[in-house]
């Protein structure tokens, strides 16, 4: 009853994150309410599969750490910039690429951590926040092409809930701090029940219990940009990882050696070709459950396998992922505020420590937010360049992440030094 108890509540501090990315993306991409429905229960299901597949240990993979994936909200503009573009069978030809690309490099990706250092993590990430933005915004106002768009009942709903979360998060601690946004969209939408804003059908409609279906939306495509930025935020994702990893080996007092690490990639491989199978999402390890895991003391295998096979269970079960379809858009634009906000936030503290070293690394972020910023905003700047040249330059996300990548290269790992880079390191040295 105890292990029960501790996993339900690291299956409540990763759920909002669970649900949330289906939600906004597929809000985005104008799903119906079913087709909503089968997205949010299978990606329960597959944090669920990914989970199991990270903390069971063997030959192959598995790190055998206590450890929670769930969706990366890093992919979550990069989905809807492709979807939006592409379609949603090129979300899911990219995810599987990219899966593949993890796989292969599993047994390497530690030596290539040093092409993505925190000044081009940190980067990426803030391009990736700040992208979002906009669709939080329009959420907020109803979800773009609504027909009461910024009425007053939309915007009141929309700031209630995040001035309920940011309340929620200020003046409490630990557990219930954690699920703010779970709490404040359970508020919110109790909130808009009263305003008469929320439709119950898609829960009366959903069965109570269905089976998976492989390539739900159709075959996969495959574009080569939508490829290339997939790829890029599986390299992101696997840092990430990489860090609540470390962390998790401090806490357990376990030295994680190489073989280690290649098998945590390779777990998080699988977990994103079998997510983009059955129509899900790339999966990342949940920083929020390690902070779990510090509050209560409790650091068991066990407890995190009973909370993937806790998230299996409910992955089959479409009613109580149809609860979370009804969550109105102006509610779940107030919850993003915060949510895509807190990803820009861990992009400024990826770079905080790293951004003042050199000249060379605040150049590296101006051009790189800069270029990310001005692609997204006027997306046609380089259609007259070949098709091959589009490719990287025809996504934002991508655009200003390959724009760190080469900076980097340059001002950090260039065996040419200018003059005054001579003389600071000399002066370091003295």
């Amino acid at each position: 009853m105890k292990t029960a108890a501790l996993s339900f509540q690291h299956l409540l501090a990763m759920y909002a994150g669970a649900i949330l990315v289906p939600l906004i993306v597929g809000e985005a991409l104008g799903l119906t309410s079913e087709q909503l429905t089968y997205l949010v229960a299978i990606d329960i299901l597959m944090c669920g599969v990914a989970t199991i597949l990270q903390v069971i240990r063997n030959r192959f993979f598995g790190i055998g750490l206590p450890v929670v994936l769930g969706c990366t909200f890093t992919a979550v503009g990069p989905m809807i910039a492709i979807g939006g573009e592409f379609g949603i069978t090129a979300i899911y030809g990219a995810i599987i690429v990219s899966g593949l690309v993890v796989l292969l490099i599993s047994r390497f990706f530690g030596k290539l951590v040093r092409f993505f250092p925190p000044i081009v993590t940190g980067t990426v990430v803030t391009i990736i926040g700040i992208t979002l933005i906009p669709t939080a915004i329009n959420n907020m106002g109803g979800g773009e092409g609504a027909a009461d768009f910024g009425s007053a009942a939309n915007l009141s709903l929309a700031f209630g809930t995040l001035l309920f979360i940011i309340m929620i998060y200020r003046f409490t601690k630990g557990f219930t701090q954690s699920i703010s946004i779970l709490i404040g969209l359970t508020v919110g939408t109790i909130a808009a029940t009263f305003m008469g804003k929320v439709d119950f059908s898609a829960v009366e409609e959903a069965s109570l219990f269905h089976m998976v279906h492989p390539f739900y939306f159709g075959m996969p495509t495959f574009e080569w940009s939508a490829i290339i930025t997939m790829i890029l935020v599986a390299m992101v994702s696997l840092i990430e990882s990489t860090g609540v990893y470390f962390a998790l080996g401090d806490l357990t007092d376990r030295k994680l050696q190489e073989k280690d690490l290649s098998k945590g990639y390779r777990a998080e491989g699988l977990a994103i070709l079998l997510g983009a199978f059955f129509n899900a999402f790339p999966y990342t390890a949940f920083s929020q459950n390690v902070g779990m895991m510090q509050m209560t003391g409790v650091k068991s295998v066990r407890v995190i396998l009973v909370t993937g096979l806790m998230l299996v269970t409910l992955g089959f079960i479409p009613k109580i992922a149809a609860v979370t379809t009804i969550i109105p858009s102006a509610v779940l634009g107030g919850a993003m505020i915060a949510m895509f906000g807190m990803v820009i936030s861990q992009g400024i503290k990826m770079l905080s420590g790293v951004i003042s070293e050199s000249a060379g690394n605040a150049m590296i972020v101006a051009c790189s937010v800069g270029m990310g910023m001005g692609v997204t905003v006027v997306p046609e700047l380089f259609t007259q360049f070949p098709s091959s040249i589009q490719i990287l330059t025809s996504n934002g996300i991508v655009a200003g992440s390959v724009t760190a990548i080469v900076l980097n290269i340059v001002f950090n790992m260039s065996p040419v030094k200018t003059k005054s880079q001579t003389a600071v390191a000399h002066q370091e040295s003295a």
